[in-house]
């Protein structure tokens, strides 16, 4: 996947938190950090889903400032590149796809209103509204699990720590990372903040 420059995002330099912001202010605050200590551990993290981004901070300050100053668009997952389109209704930007269902579920939805399509329709607005926060907490979780990985993975009580994350246990969770570096618990708990508290 690609970043943009804007993408909010906090680096990690030997465990110790060193930027967060913008990718393009953390980058350069990273370069700094790691051309000051060599061999140091740089890890950067997504704050919308914990995952890592993999920074190329090779060459001087105003090449990494070059490399950053470009607009790169984040790459949309192979499944939602826009299909080409033929007849139909294009401006709704209905994208059609097969659905494998049995006769029974077939026969409920042709009986519906409007038909299949509109009835399906109706039923995945419906679950996306119903499910709305706890898909928000189940994704707060897993982002805090990928970082909670990478960085403390090795740490005392990391699986009791994850266990309470996704039992949406906050005591447990603080109680089992007490002893792990502050600035790798206050970012565990950032990110898990919703799932946490909804």
């Amino acid at each position: 996947m690609s970043y943009s420059p804007h993408t909010r995002c906090t680096a990690f330099v030997d465990g110790h938190r060193v930027a967060a912001g913008e990718l393009r202010h953390v980058a350069i605050k990273a370069k700094q950090a790691v051309d000051v200590r060599t061999n140091a551990r740089l890890l950067v993290f997504d704050d919308r889903d914990g995952s890592q981004i993999e920074l190329d901070l090779r060459g001087s300050m105003s090449d990494l400032m070059q490399r950053l100053s470009g607009e790169a668009p984040i790459t949309p997952p192979p499944d939602e590149t826009p299909l080409r389109r033929g007849r139909g209704r294009p401006r709704l930007g209905v994208v059609a796809r097969e659905v494998t269902l049995l006769p029974r579920h077939w026969q409920w939805l042709n009986a519906q209103p409007g038909g299949a399509s509109v009835a399906l329709r109706k039923l995945v607005e419906d679950a996306r509204r119903n499910r709305a926060q706890s898909d928000r907490a189940r994704g707060c979780q897993e982002a805090a699990y990928r970082f909670m990985h990478a960085m403390a993975g090795d740490l005392p009580g990391f699986e009791e720590a994850t266990r309470a994350l996704f039992a949406q246990d906050v005591a447990g969770l603080e109680q089992h990372m007490a002893g792990w570096p502050d600035d790798i618990r206050e970012h565990a708990l950032m990110l898990a903040a919703d799932a946490l508290h909804h």
